[in-house]
């Protein structure tokens, strides 16, 4: 079963502005650190703020690009980590240890949200299609 823990992010780090200090990151790195020990880490990193990417919307069957930055900052995203554990208990464990994304006085939120598996979709030869891109990936 894979995770995703995803660091919400905030008017600081949608401006760009870094910890003072090295504690954020010092917690940060223990807690992958432990991940990758006990080999759940699948992928993980930080966002760059919302004004220097953007979102394509579909609407009428036509796409329109929109540079960001984007107004609704607790609605973004500023960091995720991807784990891939045996159950949602052991991903609730690891998400309870995770770090204060901003650090331990700073107001903070992480969200988990689990991975669709290519076992939760019906069989159908577009879902073999995607079964056999990921196959490919390992």
């Amino acid at each position: 079963m894979r995770f995703m823990i995803m660091v919400r992010a905030n008017a600081t780090s949608e401006a760009g502005v870094m910890p003072d200090d090295d504690t954020v990151f010092a917690a940060m790195a223990t807690y992958h650190e432990e991940l990758a020990k006990a080999g759940v880490l699948l992928d993980a990193t930080g966002l760059q703020p919302s004004s220097k990417g953007w979102r394509i919307r579909y609407s009428g069957g036509k796409r329109t690009v929109v540079d960001g930055p984007f107004s609704e900052t607790k609605e973004l995203i500023a960091g995720y980590t991807l784990i891939q554990v045996r159950s949602r208990e052991e991903a609730m464990e690891w998400a309870r240890r995770f770090p204060a994304p901003f650090g331990e006085t700073a107001d903070g939120e992480i969200e988990v949200r689990q991975l669709y598996e290519m076992d939760d979709f019906e069989p159908s030869e577009p879902v073999e299609r995607f079964r056999e891109l990921q196959a490919g990936k390992r």
